[in-house]
């Protein structure tokens, strides 16, 4: 059976590679810096499970003391020239993005095949993380299909890794610790105290103020914590589940799912979203590092109102 800890296995020796191969890099001035900082990762996903809490927490810290005091940069990893990536592009044609589709197709029809029919009966998968493993099959798919069509040196795989996550940095594991944070608030009552708070401050018998309060506290600590599914538990413990839907009677789908939609809005407002706003103006090397926010400000606004309204309609005057 492949579990999900083998994944994890595969991702350690992957970050513990670059940590390596960022050591190695002379021409970086930070160099110490990311080895450490890719170094720590790889520790954490190599060992994580034998590490007491307190040891994975002091992980964390000096992620986070690597990452804040500045100390990742950018090196001159060997990569293929720009003559030679559009001789490729010439040469291929829309062929090269093949590899990247694989990925895709592999976690979404595999994960179908694997649910719905006598594939899944063979257990080959972790039944919890079947979706998980198989987009990391993907991934590996994906690579050896390039080794095989496009010949690259084995070295050269990590390589061009390593120059794509310098070149996002610490953005790349945001995430990560966003998701964790939502949990820890979960954990820790916050959505209770916002809902002593909100149920102070909403009129009695106001379901469209609820809604709005709903829809806005979705917004916000999304921008907060970069992840609105890191958000949802919050504010569903604080007005979604106690106001909305016992309170009020609304129908606890449509909170549910456009409660999540209004918080996506949240999403495209803030650079907490690192792997949504900011990794893709690193890749991009926009001089404006917030210029994929100021370009989704127009959208996000507009759907915030339309969410609004689907919710208060779909949740309290069709469901009543």
């Amino acid at each position: 059976m492949i579990t999900l800890a083998m994944l994890y296995l595969v991702t350690g020796v992957v970050f513990a590679a670059w940590s390596i191969l960022s050591a190695a890099d002379a021409s970086n001035p930070k160099r110490w810096g990311n080895a450490g900082f890719w170094g720590l990762l790889a520790l954490s996903f190599l060992a994580g499970d034998a590490i007491p809490d307190f040891g994975n927490g002091l992980i964390v810290l000096a992620l986070a003391a690597l990452a804040g005091t500045g100390q990742l940069g950018r090196g001159a990893a060997p990569s293929s020239s720009a003559a030679q990536r559009a001789a490729f592009a010439e040469r291929f044609g829309n062929r090269l993005f093949v590899p990247a589709i694989i990925i895709p197709i592999t976690a979404f029809a595999g994960t179908l095949l694997y649910k719905f029919t006598p594939l899944g009966r063979l257990g080959l998968f972790e039944e919890r993380w079947v979706t998980l493993i198989l987009l990391g099959l993907g991934v590996i798919i994906a690579l050896a299909v390039c080794m095989i069509w496009l010949r690259p040196r084995p070295i050269t795989l990590l390589e061009e890794g390593r120059r794509l996550i310098d070149s996002i940095g610490w953005a790349a594991v945001l995430p990560q610790l966003l998701a964790s944070l939502g949990a820890v608030f979960a954990l820790a009552g916050v959505g209770e105290v916002i809902g002593s708070l909100a149920g102070e401050a909403i009129p009695a018998n106001s379901p469209f103020l609820a809604v709005v309060a709903f829809a806005l506290g979705m917004v916000i600590f999304t921008m907060i914590m970069g992840n609105a599914f890191a958000a949802f538990p919050v504010m569903a413990a604080a007005i979604g589940i106690p106001l909305l839907v016992v309170a009020y009677d609304g129908n606890p789908a449509v909170v549910g799912a456009v409660g999540m939609l209004a918080g996506f809005c949240g999403t495209l407002l803030t650079p907490m979203a690192a792997n949504f706003n900011i990794v893709p103006a690193a890749l991009l090397e926009l001089k404006d590092q917030n210029g994929v926010i100021r370009q989704q400000i127009g959208t996000a606004l507009p759907l915030l109102v339309c969410n609004i309204v689907i919710l208060y309609v779909g949740a309290f005057v069709l469901w009543n």
